[in-house]
């Protein structure tokens, strides 16, 4: 099932609480949630402190992305904050491997993320383990950018390998999605799309949550 997951990064702050209910209501089933720290990106965001107060008032699915360097220091704080899956870069990791698993471990969906110029091959040695694979397509630090078309490539090549080699894991996107390019970020065979601006800077965030949703599943929809 393609799921749309509204960004909170693009979200009102002063009025957080009352758009997460409106993209809840509207039927979305997760939130993203970046998290940067001013040295791997740019920006910095927020931290454990504001991802409780966010699993205190919403039941979604929290999918926390780790915009961060030595993402391993953090992982127990983020997990007992509310995280339900924690992805990571792969550009951070010096073990990767073990550090998907200790997500694993604490019963949470691991997943590992890959910015625009590193290439798939880099994750040939943990495919088999990731529960989800996250596409930047974008380069990470920013909201609002421009979508990368060649980043659909990745996709491509990851959901090839997914089929040939019988994995389950998902494939996640996350930067400059829009009604103009959801339809073909789902069919390069993208499960979850992150949408922060085309969602949070509507006018009806959750009315815009739900027309994503609408055309990223017709995209996808088998037709009879």
């Amino acid at each position: 099932m393609v799921e749309i997951l509204p960004s909170v990064l693009a979200a009102d702050f002063a009025r957080l609480g009352e758009q997460i209910r409106q993209v809840e209501t509207s039927g979305v089933s997760m939130l993203h949630l970046d998290v940067m720290d001013g040295h791997f990106v740019p920006n910095i965001s927020f931290g454990p402190p504001v991802i409780a107060s966010i699993d205190a008032i919403t039941n979604l699915h929290l999918d926390v992305h780790l915009m961060i360097e030595d993402p391993d220091r953090y992982i127990h704080d983020f997990v007992r904050a509310g995280a339900d899956s924690i992805s990571v870069h792969q550009e951070t990791c010096r073990h990767l491997d073990r550090t998907l698993r200790v997500i694993q471990g604490e019963g949470r969906l691991a997943g590992v993320v890959i910015n625009p110029a590193t290439p798939v091959s880099a994750l040939e040695d943990v495919i088999e383990v990731v529960d989800f694979v996250l596409v930047m397509s974008v380069n990470p630090g920013f909201g609002g950018q421009k979508f990368i078309p060649r980043t659909l490539r990745k996709v491509e090549a990851l959901d090839r390998i997914r089929s040939r080699q019988a994995l389950g894991f998902r494939i996640e996107i996350d930067g400059g999605i829009t009604a103009a390019n959801v339809a073909d970020a789902a069919r390069a065979g993208c499960d979850w799309l992150v949408a922060g601006s085309s969602v949070f800077g509507a006018h009806d965030p959750g009315a815009a949550a739900q027309e994503l949703t609408a055309v990223a599943r017709d995209a996808v929809a088998v037709k009879v």
